[in-house]
């Protein structure tokens, strides 16, 4: 019983509550634009485009300066005025020369050198906005049209310029052919230069969906004095190229010839398919230079010790062969024997075979040939046996 009544509690108060939203709200179809496709989601001055086309003008959105006729008319928004000084003195003649130049909202660069040659400055307010609160939009306010100077009060037209600049305001000494006036202070300024004119509004009611907000058709059409068939070109830097594209329009030949300069750099360091020459045959030691090279170590390891006691050992052995008894010869014996079969002196056999003093490189060699030249001549000489009985020693027969 008690949860039959929890649950018909429960009904009755949502049933109440369904009543009253509905008897309290009002459901209304609302139109939500939908997103911009295509060019319009690009292009900030799509709808201006189409506006003035209707009217009989040619249009076209450039990213670039490109000097159009006389004749022409030039809007710009975001823009930066002393990018490049070519740039800037190109649209400044063909001003000059006559054409229509329309500067929406703040320059992104160079307004002072836009202020010097138009003489429309931008000043700061030293009190809030009209609504009190600063940097507040100022919303949608009407303006009073002005031409050759005359007074707001002269009839002139009246336009809602919307979301203006709340902090700045137009002045110039030069004399205005068209302004707006907000009852002190101007959003919208036109001063000649040269043949041609320059207008300034302190606003961007051209782009996007602004065109639609307040007067801004109007106001577009009297900002350019647009007449029919008049060629209008819109000039905007908010969609700028990428630093590598503006590197290449305004620097391709030194891209080129930096990209060719690092390509035959990497072509000349990289590893090839074989070497620039043939290779020279591997050439090997000859035994002379063998020898002399073994001689050298063992003269500087060890002060030719090893080399003169090889030597000795080697006379000795040709000494052995030649004269019966030999090793068993005490050293004076052995010289006098060598100096018989040679023909050599002895003294010169004692002082190379037995001397132990030391000896300095020069002396070594020396005495180094002498013993090599000695072990020669006695492997050339007849044996001992067959001199016996003969009165006249053997002379050496020659040397290497």
């Amino acid at each position: 019983m008690n949860k039959a009544l929890a649950w018909i509690a429960g009904l009755a108060g949502a049933s109440i509550l369904v009543y009253w939203i509905a008897t309290n709200t009002e459901w209304t179809e609302v139109k939500v634009p939908l997103p911009p496709k295509g060019e319009a989601a690009v292009n900030p001055f799509y709808a201006a485009q189409r506006f003035a086309e209707a009217l009989g003008a040619r249009t076209s959105w450039d990213r670039q300066l490109v000097v159009p006729p006389a004749d022409a008319v030039i809007v710009v928004s975001a823009w930066h005025w002393n990018l490049t000084e070519q740039r800037r003195y190109s649209l400044e003649r063909w001003v000059e020369s006559g054409g229509r130049l329309v500067v929406t909202g703040r320059l992104a660069g160079g307004e002072d050198e836009f202020e010097r040659w138009s003489g429309i400055t931008r000043t700061h307010r030293r009190r809030g906005p009209a609504s009190g609160i600063p940097g507040e939009p100022f919303g949608c306010r009407p303006l009073t049209e002005v031409r050759d100077g005359a007074s707001p009060a002269s009839g002139g037209a009246h336009y809602a310029m919307c979301d203006g600049d709340p902090e700045t305001y137009l002045e110039t000494r030069r004399k205005v052919s068209w302004a707006l006036d907000d009852e002190k202070e101007r959003q919208a300024l036109r001063v000649a230069a040269g043949r041609g004119s320059v207008t300034v509004i302190n606003a961007s009611p051209f782009r996007e969906r602004n065109l639609f907000d307040g007067d801004h058709g109007g106001l577009f059409v009297a900002a350019l004095g647009l007449r029919t068939a008049d060629e209008v070109h819109f000039l905007s830097e908010d969609d700028h190229p990428s630093l590598l594209a503006l590197l290449w329009i305004h620097g391709s030949p030194v891209v080129v010839l930096g990209l060719a300069a690092i390509a035959l750099a990497l072509w000349r360091n990289s590893a090839r398919f074989g070497p620039l020459v043939n290779e020279p045959p591997t050439a090997r030691r000859s035994l002379a230079e063998q020898i002399r090279g073994t001689g050298l170590f063992a003269l500087r390891h060890g002060d030719g010790e090893s080399l003169h006691a090889a030597s000795l050992r080697a006379l000795t052995e040709a000494a052995t062969r030649r004269v019966p008894g030999y090793a068993r010869m005490p050293a004076p014996d052995r010289a006098a024997a060598l100096a018989t079969l040679t023909g050599f002196e002895r003294d010169a056999f004692s002082a190379a075979a037995y001397h132990a003093g030391l000896r300095t490189p020069s002396e070594l060699r020396q005495t180094i040939a002498f013993l090599e030249t000695a072990r020669r001549e006695i492997l050339g000489a007849a044996p001992a046996s067959t001199q016996k009985g003969s009165a006249t020693p053997l002379r050496a027969h020659g040397t290497d």
